[in-house]
């Protein structure tokens, strides 16, 4: 399958900024959708493609920070360049601190503002494939019957086998088969891969 481009987001009441970063950005080949409102932003926002947002402070009914707030509450990791034409240093520690990647004043620089976006745009990436990764181990984990589970668990505690079997009453014969198992359903080689795969959503997920 093939991995869906990344996008850059672009949120500003400003008609003419919007057209105008737009057309930049395609001199480069970056695709971009504009939106004059974090509600129309949030009601097109799809969160399985990588992504970046230019997002401007102040905006009528919903600000720049308001929305960040409401990325932030929803667990989504978008990388985030914040512009303002009235910025101050207070208001770019607000948006550092929260999560923003940058915080850039308008008027910009057109070339500084390109790499400040492809390297947001590179951070994007990174997420998308992190995350997309995480599902698949998560995917995976659900194969697991509940005694391959418990299993499991014991390994990432770097239990060794016989003491496995003493904690859940078999015989470590039994044990190394189940471990076995667990290998084959997981795709991995050896524990070594299995541990480290399974840290990646551990202990934000349970296994059990």
């Amino acid at each position: 399958m093939t991995a869906p481009t990344a996008i850059v987001y672009i949120v500003d009441d400003d008609k003419e900024l919007r057209a105008s970063l737009a057309w930049l950005l395609e001199t480069v080949s970056v695709h971009a959708e504009c939106f004059a409102s974090a509600k129309a932003f949030l009601e097109a926002y799809d969160p399985s493609r990588p992504a970046c947002l230019v997002l401007d402070v102040r905006m009528p009914e919903t600000s720049g920070f308001q929305l960040q707030q409401v990325l932030n509450e929803r667990g989504t990791t978008l990388p985030t360049i914040f512009v303002s034409a009235h910025g101050d240093i207070p208001m770019s520690v607000r948006a550092l601190q929260n999560g923003a990647m940058d915080f850039v004043e308008k008027p910009y620089n057109p070339q500084q503002m390109l790499e400040r976006i492809q390297d947001a745009l590179r951070r994007a990436v990174q997420l998308h494939d992190c995350t997309e990764q995480r599902n698949r181990i998560r995917a995976k984990l659900e194969k697991l019957t509940v005694r391959e589970r418990e299993i499991l668990r014991r390994v990432l505690d770097g239990k060794a086998s016989k003491v496995i079997a003493d904690e859940l009453h078999i015989s470590v014969k039994t044990v190394d088969v189940h471990r076995t198992k667990i290998r084959e359903k997981l795709d991995v080689a050896s524990t070594a891969t299995l541990v480290r795969e399974v840290m990646e959503v551990w202990p934000a997920d349970s296994v059990n």
